[in-house]
């Protein structure tokens, strides 16, 4: 079934997404990001933290090729056909070690879209996804290589500068990234990290 917005009409970007065989909108966000950044190319490392449905995993396989290496970790399990280059496992990230993910890392990005289960308190939410943002950053630190690139979810509060900040000191370079696809209600941005010091 097509997914239908609030007002019942049929999501335009749900469609064509389906139509070029990705299960979830959200591969416009992130094709987006990597046509404004130049985030991912052929041979990288690259792991997506909450990857499920599949549609950031299968876009990153399909940029990276056979010489590349995709890892999709996830709360649930995909179900998503991946080309063989493509490993998907089902774990949560805060109990993950991210050592426990290499092979094949260290990796040439790290890439997140987790957010939280919406639970109607706002601040809430945001502090949920302020968390799982830095937990990704720290999947970063720890096992992407100098020079690797890294972007997040977040849900705009009043961490934001925090969260900004720590990717600062990480990466030569960041940048906030609000792409076309979000739905105008969402709060969601995506900081981008690019070059890792070394």
């Amino acid at each position: 079934m097509a997914h239908r917005n609030p007002y019942g009409r049929v999501d335009p970007r749900t469609l064509a997404a389906r139509a070029q065989g990705y299960p979830a909108r959200s591969i416009f966000k992130l094709e987006e990001i990597d046509q404004r950044v130049k985030l991912l190319k052929g041979g990288n490392r690259v792991l997506d933290l909450g990857a499920a449905p599949g549609s950031w995993s299968l876009y990153a396989a399909k940029k990276v090729g056979p010489n590349g290496r995709v890892v999709a970790l996830d709360l649930k399990v995909i179900n998503e056909a991946f080309p063989p280059w493509v490993t998907s496992q089902a774990d949560d990230i805060f109990k993950v070690a991210p050592a426990s993910l290499c092979p094949p890392g260290p990796y040439d990005v790290v890439m997140s879209d987790m957010a939280p289960s919406t639970s109607g308190s706002k601040v809430h939410d945001q502090t949920v996804s302020f968390d799982l943002f830095m937990r990704a950053l720290e999947f970063a630190a720890e096992i992407g290589r100098p020079g690797s690139h890294f972007v997040a979810k977040l849900f705009m509060s009043n961490q934001f500068s925090e969260a900004k900040s720590a990717v600062q000191k990480l990466f030569s370079e960041a940048t906030t990234i609000r792409p076309q696809g979000t739905r105008k209600p969402s709060s969601e941005v995506f900081i981008v990290g690019l070059s890792k010091r070394g």
